[in-house]
């Protein structure tokens, strides 16, 4: 049996196809593949090469740091976006549907943490702070929650450091 060759020709490009077969099946596996993986695996790889993925974020909740507050679902997102920008946490990914921000401790710590959000109810919002680092996840976490109390309570700002140590 004779193989079969294709030349192909032009005038700046040449290159020959001994086996085109081979050459098609290849292509229609990559095909396969690509089409049953479906875009998200597809789109979490190449954010996962650029930095960008929250899969581990999202694989941190079990041991996240989680606080409920007295307040809607909308102002809560909004005043931890403030919250974070002030703390100047970098905000890589941010997904107001699915409730996620995922951040970066700063724009030089590239550490990443990721805030859940969760509605309970119309007045009441939890926030899930969550990291493969301990202590990014618990900076971000103590830094967020204190502040955020003080955003929805004004007049708890007094109060919010009472507890803390004061110098000498």
């Amino acid at each position: 049996m004779k193989k079969s060759k294709i030349k192909i020709q032009n005038s700046k490009l040449q290159f020959k196809i001994k086996n085109p077969g081979f050459c098609i099946t290849i292509l229609l596996s990559t095909f396969y593949i690509l089409n049953s993986c479906g875009c998200a695996a597809v789109s979490e790889g190449a954010k996962g090469i650029a930095g960008l993925s929250t899969r581990c974020l999202e694989e941190a909740r079990q041991n996240s740091l989680t606080q409920a507050f007295k307040c809607d679902y909308k102002t809560c997102y909004d005043k931890s976006r403030e919250i974070l920008k002030e703390m100047d946490a970098y905000i890589y990914a941010q997904d107001k549907k699915k409730g996620m921000v995922a951040v970066y401790v700063s724009s030089d710590d590239t550490t990443p943490v990721g805030l859940f959000f969760k509605e309970l109810d119309e007045e009441n919002t939890q926030i899930e702070v969550s990291s493969p680092s301990t202590y990014a996840k618990e900076f971000i976490a103590t830094q967020l929650f204190s502040e955020l109390v003080i955003a929805l309570n004004p007049e708890k700002k007094e109060e919010a450091g009472k507890d803390l140590p004061r110098p000498d």
